[in-house]
């Protein structure tokens, strides 16, 4: 029987359900069936939407990069991000890629203002008073590894808290951290898909 779930992946856990040294991981937040594992992935310091499935069709063709699907990101940067910045991360940054030079795709990038109602995150971010930081909405069509972090500090702003909210039109809308929702397939299919 094919299953769909959507998770809150909390902030530092790593994306998959096997131990790892002392790390948690998605198996201390998340009770599946051992054939259900994450489509793609988020790093260990990054939190939100991943979805679970054993729907080998819909792994590959969402990790297939001849399917460029959306993926909205919502990212806490230092510093007051400037419109001519997000222009830069829009047009596409030089970034490394497994010791490349990779110059990122076009993509959707501008400011929250005011910044978006997020989860608290434990342990929380750090405040610093004398340096501001700010929100970023960034919309990609490809999931090269750290890609947000990367560009964003090539920009000049470095990331410090990063949430992927939304996969096509699935979304982390009314999730907290370690929540988990099974979705039918249809619904899956019509979100990602229509």
């Amino acid at each position: 029987m094919l299953q769909y779930f959507i998770i809150y992946k909390p902030f530092q856990v790593l994306t998959q359900f096997t131990s790892e040294g002392a790390k948690r991981t998605l198996k201390d937040y998340f009770n599946v069936p051992a054939d259900v594992y994450p489509v793609g992935r988020l790093d260990y310091d990054s939190e939100g939407l991943l979805l679970l499935t054993n729907d080998k069709q819909l792994n590959h063709r969402l990790l297939d990069p001849r399917y460029a699907h959306e993926r909205e990101y919502w990212v806490q940067v230092e510093g007051t991000i400037t419109v001519k910045a997000t222009q830069v991360l829009a047009a596409g940054v030089s970034i490394t890629v497994d010791g490349k030079a990779y110059r990122t795709k076009p993509c959707i990038a501008n400011v929250f203002d005011p910044p978006p109602a997020v989860p608290d995150r434990n342990p929380p971010i750090r405040y610093r008073k004398s340096v501001p930081d700010s929100w970023l909405r960034l919309i990609l069509t490809e999931g090269k590894n750290r890609q947000v972090r990367k560009m964003t500090a090539q920009a000049g702003f470095p990331t410090l808290r990063l949430i992927r909210y939304r996969i096509e039109r699935l979304t982390a809308a009314g999730l907290q951290p370690g929540d988990m929702r099974e979705l039918t397939r249809s619904v899956v299919y019509e979100a990602l898909f229509s």
